[in-house]
């Protein structure tokens, strides 16, 4: 028996391409998870798409079925929850341009699963992010695009990886938002450097909050140390990945104690498993915005230009 969706998606060809002269010589596969991203770069591309079908049967595996694939191709397909599926299925689609006589292939990963797994963390744990590395080289995925990878440890084991910031992005959204004497916060030290550039975009203040996260339950504590007034100052937390929101959730708590004004979260990718959005806006947060690269409803900014033109200057 086999159950629930059956998905056919459209995709894209770029005008300029390692190997190719023309778009004919090109064909782009849409993953499950990127139609409207697609849709949206091939308006800045205008080029061909080709049709990919997904099914995903009762027992959680997965049937791919492309259309007819020219000799290079572009693959685009998110690995955001659920991971091991999505990133399957972007396998899948690898092997089957493979087996079409594929001469080259590329993929876009605007959110790339693993990377905050860039290392053994606890004895006995395997550095996840380096298997999938190796997965994508040996089924013939040598040149990799993605969106603001978790660390520069988890880029060092792809051999060819290019990643591309989204901080220009969120700062131009920011600035057509009504905010009183904003800040941006990071809600760790990890971070500090994208809120720092974030700010410089804006020509505003920020500040870096210190967490902690207990590595064998996972709780998060947060604390404040700054030295300048943030009070009645609008605020906006950036990060980079937001799953469960207890970074967030914790950072605000420590915000709405310092009296800020409204809060505003912004992020790269918002995968906000489960009833994450909801905690997050019950501890005060006003608004949530994103990037597409996980599609949502707080998926507010579009990544297909900066996407396509990284393709354009690498390709």
């Amino acid at each position: 028996m086999e159950v629930s969706r059956f998905r056919v998606n459209r995709y894209l060809g770029y005008s300029v391409f390692y190997l190719c002269e023309t778009l004919s010589e090109i064909s782009v596969v849409a993953g499950p998870e990127a139609f409207d991203l697609a849709n949206n770069i091939a308006k800045n591309i205008g080029a061909e798409l080709v049709l990919a079908g997904v099914r995903v049967f009762s027992d959680g595996e997965s049937s791919i079925r492309l259309g007819k694939v020219k000799k290079n191709c572009i693959i685009v397909q998110s690995t955001n929850p659920p991971t091991d599926t999505h990133l399957m299925q972007l396998l899948m689609m690898a092997k089957k341009c493979i087996d079409d006589g594929v001469q080259d292939i590329s993929a876009v990963i605007p959110y790339l699963g693993y990377t905050r797994q860039d290392r053994a963390f606890q004895e006995g744990e395997v550095v996840s992010i380096e298997l999938v590395a190796e997965l994508f080289q040996n089924i013939g995925l040598k040149h990799i695009l993605t969106v603001d990878i978790h660390s520069q440890l988890a880029m060092s084991y792809f051999t060819s990886l290019h990643n591309i910031s989204s901080v220009r992005l969120l700062a131009e959204y920011a600035s057509k938002m009504k905010l009183r004497k904003p800040i941006a916060i990071s809600p760790d030290a990890g971070g500090a450097n994208r809120a720092k550039e974030f700010a410089q975009h804006l020509n505003i203040d920020f500040i870096s909050l210190s967490k902690a996260r207990n590595r064998v339950t996972g709780e998060v504590t947060t604390d404040a140390d700054i030295d300048i007034d943030i009070s009645r100052r609008d605020a906006i937390l950036i990060d980079d990945i937001i799953s469960s929101g207890g970074s967030i959730i914790k950072a605000s708590e420590v915000l709405r104690s310092l009296e800020v004004g409204d809060i505003y979260v912004m992020c790269a990718h918002a995968l906000l498993i489960g009833n994450a959005a909801q905690k997050i806006k019950s501890a005060g947060v006003n608004e949530i915005i994103s990037t597409n690269s996980v599609p949502s409803n707080y998926s507010k900014i579009d990544l297909s230009p900066e996407i396509a033109l990284a393709l354009k200057s690498r390709y």
